[in-house]
């Protein structure tokens, strides 16, 4: 079998985040960063620019006027949500890699994991009263480690799905750790630590299928867990029968909240299409 750090050698080999997304996120973690920093990052990116000019003058952000500087567009957008624009669009390229797999695809993959960032922020914003920014990366990245494994090990994880059984009621981690000797969330939490991206990110990736162990609701393990489940209860799971399992605490907490839970997800299809049409047009070239 092979380790966790061969495999993911393996898909460096073959895809990484762009120069800019790393660097971003390694200026948003030095607190002696400046702005002057991160527009001189920008204009090395003439598509980044346009990018995020189309993106703030977006109807997502209602603006009366027009704006067209690199450092006004950056106030508006925040530092957190460029990085999460710039991160997005370089998965959408991950998302597109050739993969075999007869059980899932890699688009209905990003769409799921599209719903479960979304959907994050929403729990972090409206459950939590927390800015949502990391909980929305958190949440679209929670899945990574599962185009790692398709793209490495691609024979073992078809072996993980037939052998999956919904109806036991365990997470399909606990398949990957018996055949493949690793599973996603270990891979991807190791992903996101290489792209130097928030540990809070990395603890979400790594918790979201976490059962055996209490994951206080709000952290990011547990706002995770929260949204993937939420959004595969509303269909936009990865396959079929694949079906999240939530931990005690996370249980007990939805139905502590189950209106305001039901409430959002309501809303969820309206905010995944506000989400939708901000990224592509800040795409759209």
């Amino acid at each position: 079998m092979a380790t966790p750090g061969e495999i993911l050698a393996r898909f460096n080999d073959i895809k990484t985040l762009p120069h800019v997304a790393i660097k971003l996120s390694q200026l948003l973690s030095d607190e002696n960063s400046s702005l002057n920093q991160f527009e001189d990052l920008i204009r090395m990116d003439p598509g980044l620019v346009v990018r995020l000019l189309r993106a703030v003058n977006s109807p997502y952000y209602g603006l009366m006027q027009k704006v067209d500087s690199i450092s006004r567009a950056v106030l508006f957008i925040g530092l957190k949500g460029l990085r999460n624009m710039v991160v997005t669009e370089a998965l959408k390229d991950i998302f597109k890699l050739n993969s075999n797999s007869e059980a899932f695809t890699l688009s209905r993959l990003w769409l799921h994991s599209a719903a479960v960032g979304v959907c994050s922020q929403m729990i972090a914003e409206r459950i939590f009263s927390l800015k949502g920014e990391d909980a929305y990366l958190c949440g679209i990245l929670h899945d990574i480690g599962l185009i790692v494994l398709d793209q490495t090990v691609h024979a073992k994880l078809m072996e993980v799905i037939q052998a999956y059984d919904p109806d036991k009621g365990l997470n399909i981690t606990v398949y990957e750790n018996e055949i493949i000797g690793t599973n996603h969330t270990v891979i991807g939490s190791m992903l996101a630590k290489h792209w130097n991206l928030p540990e809070s990110v990395q603890e979400g990736i790594r918790q979201h299928h976490r059962t055996s162990e209490a994951l206080k609701p709000g952290g990011p393990g547990s706002m995770t867990q929260c949204a993937d489940y939420i959004v595969s209860q509303l269909k936009f799971d990865i396959m079929p029968n694949l079906r999240p399992v939530l931990g005690v605490e996370t249980t007990e907490h939805i139905k502590a909240n189950l209106q305001e839970y039901k409430a959002l997800g309501r809303d969820l299809p309206a905010e995944m299409q506000k989400a939708k049409d901000l990224y592509e047009d800040a795409a759209d070239e």
